[in-house]
């Protein structure tokens, strides 16, 4: 006999992600697309393809409304630029790992697992790198 699960409460006393935190975060993760070569059209479907003016504004400083599809997105890709800071010490190396095939991802680079689009995608470069510095 199967029993319905009760669902659990959300959590509001649980603090999110705050419209500040999300501007900084979207202002260094721009920067962090340029350390790692990434064309516009790549970086747009990292960030979940977010529309060409979108971006275009972003680059400039006009985040807009961040909701919480993109501020995960965020968090994940500060999450892989800390850990390329830990598993690589010159951080040029680090840079450059996002571009290059790696046997781990079928011989696809970092950068175009992540430029799949989907958000698991992002959790799985993310995944790797927190395995790699002993992160579990």
């Amino acid at each position: 006999m199967l029993v319905e699960i009760p669902r659990t409460a959300a959590r509001p006393d649980v603090p999110q992600i705050t419209a500040e935190e999300a501007s900084a975060a979207a202002r260094a993760v721009i920067k962090l697309f340029e350390k790692w070569n990434l064309t516009d059209a790549v970086a747009r479907e990292i960030l979940g393809g977010i529309a060409a003016r979108t971006y275009a504004r972003w680059k400039t400083g006009d985040h807009g409304r961040i909701d919480r599809d993109l501020a995960t997105r965020l968090s994940l890709l500060m999450g892989i630029h800390k850990g390329l800071r830990i598993v690589f010490t010159d951080p040029e190396r680090g840079y450059a790992w996002i571009g290059k095939p790696n046997q781990a991802f079928g011989g696809s680079s970092p950068a175009e697992i992540m430029a799949q689009g989907d958000i698991f995608s992002l959790a799985r470069v993310r995944s790797y790198l927190d395995a790699e510095r002993g992160g579990w």
